[in-house]
């Protein structure tokens, strides 16, 4: 076991890394030596909350956190193991100065890491990351001497965050939802939550399970088999899948199909935010059907890179009333800032106790149009380098091209977007057409040229 810190554990907005192999105990000592440094120094503060979700390395890793955190003199609030949403709404309600929560997303058990956020719920830009890296590599620790080191406190957040939900929703149809926590971290909350509102509930997969036996902890559509047909079969109104530790939610209409993320977006746009205006947040991934059905409604739409911390930085900028990132994270400022999945359920719950129609005609009223998402296999520390070149030869050989966030080249019949991934070694590639033919021509084309230069790269080392 190396517990020296690697750069690569560092992304665009979290820290990542397999356990005891990227990431150990003591390398996690030294992040929370880092953190502590850089808030006392860069934020001026004095407390921090800090969470985990269930993943089996949590309990290790979180510790040894604390432990490099009140190293610096800095306060903890532990709110213990919980979904991400309860970690992050304790900061947010607790007006700490930042949050650190412990988790490795949708990842395989063998991940784990670490996400921080800002007392308002935004989360850590990538600026702000490379300066906590830089002081853990360089070491730049500013450590207290022995009477003022930090405390740690624990601190029960649940009864006030399962309050807010109550205040904030209410129902007078009686619906039934089926909910697939995957074994994760949501289900420590989301179904109480639930229960409490006066909603009926069929579980799946509501038992913790650090290890994600039972599902994997992706909510790919692939994974939601048990979700798709016990929604039909106890005759819910609809379907939600959470990931690991609770910032992505999928949602599965009556019938079971499987929604995308703009399409639930899109929804919640369109008979969610009624009286609402402003600009809606979509990543650079979003299907084109985002702006055709909701800049009628008087909303503008902007697009940004892919992450959800750039979503949360954005929406706050953009005083925007929805963000949707295609991956599943959705934020309705109208409750906070950060992307706590259990809001998108209650929120199409809220639209279909309002509307009085099943959730699959909302769906049918939007067009929609074929997508294929590929995911090609790269190394890290390659990743970066081949989507870089290949944007440059892209750039030379087509007139409609966006290098927001990868190199997006659009075409009047559609798009294709490639881009590496912030988290996992791999470069996704993401396709928009009119019909099938189109993507697949679209597909062979650009999945040879990304190939290509994935060969030319690893023949110069």
């Amino acid at each position: 076991m190396n517990n020296d810190i690697s750069p690569n554990i560092f992304r665009a907005y979290d820290i990542r890394g397999v356990y005891n192999k990227d990431i150990s105990a003591p390398i996690m000592y030294k992040i929370g030596l880092a953190f502590g440094t850089y808030v006392k120094n860069t934020l001026k503060g004095r407390e921090v909350v800090v969470g985990n979700e269930i993943r089996q390395s949590s309990f290790p890793l979180v510790h040894s956190f604390i432990s490099g955190v009140t190293a610096t003199g800095i306060d903890i609030i532990y709110v213990g193991t919980t979904a991400f949403g309860q970690t992050l709404y304790a900061g947010w309600f607790l007006k700490k100065t930042a949050t650190a929560f412990v988790t490795a997303s949708h990842l395989p058990p063998e991940w784990n890491g670490i996400k921080f956020y800002h007392s308002d719920g935004v989360g850590f830009s990538e600026e702000e990351l490379m300066s906590i890296r830089d002081i853990a590599i360089d070491e730049k620790y500013s450590v207290v001497d022995w009477k003022d080191i930090g405390s740690s406190n624990s601190y029960n957040i649940k009864t006030e965050y399962e309050n807010f939900f109550k205040r904030k929703f209410k129902f007078t149809e009686k619906l039934k939802v089926a909910i697939d926590c995957g074994g994760g971290s949501t289900t420590l909350s989301v179904p109480e939550i639930f229960t409490s509102l006066g909603i009926e509930i069929t579980r799946i997969y509501c038992d913790t399970d650090p290890t994600f036996s039972g599902r994997p902890s992706d909510p790919k559509p692939k994974n939601l088999t048990e979700l798709v047909k016990a929604i039909p079969k106890h005759g819910c109104n609809f379907g939600v899948a959470f990931d690991g530790d609770g910032d992505r939610a999928v949602i599965v209409d009556e019938l079971g199909r499987i929604l995308s993320a703009d399409q639930t977006g899109i929804i919640i746009g369109m008979y969610g935010l009624k009286n609402k205006q402003g600009t809606i947040i979509a990543n650079v991934e979003c299907s084109k059907s985002v702006a055709e059905q909701l800049e009628p409604l008087g909303f503008k739409v902007k697009q940004i890179p892919v992450g959800h911390t750039f979503l949360t930085i954005e929406a706050k900028e953009e005083k925007s009333p929805l963000g949707v990132e295609s991956s599943g994270h959705i934020i309705l400022p109208e409750y906070f800032l950060f992307d706590d999945a259990i809001v998108t359920p209650l929120k199409i719950a809220e639209i279909l106790n309002r509307e009085k129609r099943e959730l699959s005609t909302l769906v049918d009223e939007i067009p929609s149009y074929p997508i294929r998402k590929e995911e090609i296999p790269c190394e890290d520390d390659l990743k970066f380098t081949v989507v870089d070149l290949l944007k440059q030869k892209l750039l030379s050989k087509f007139e409609d091209v966006n290098t927001m966030d990868g190199v997006r080249i659009n075409f009047q019949e559609g798009w294709v977007l490639i881009r590496p991934s912030n988290t996992s070694p791999i470069i996704r590639m993401t396709i928009e057409a009119d019909d099938e033919v189109t993507i697949e021509k679209l597909s062979e084309e650009f999945k040879t040229q990304l190939m290509e230069t994935i060969s030319e790269i690893q023949s110069r080392r």
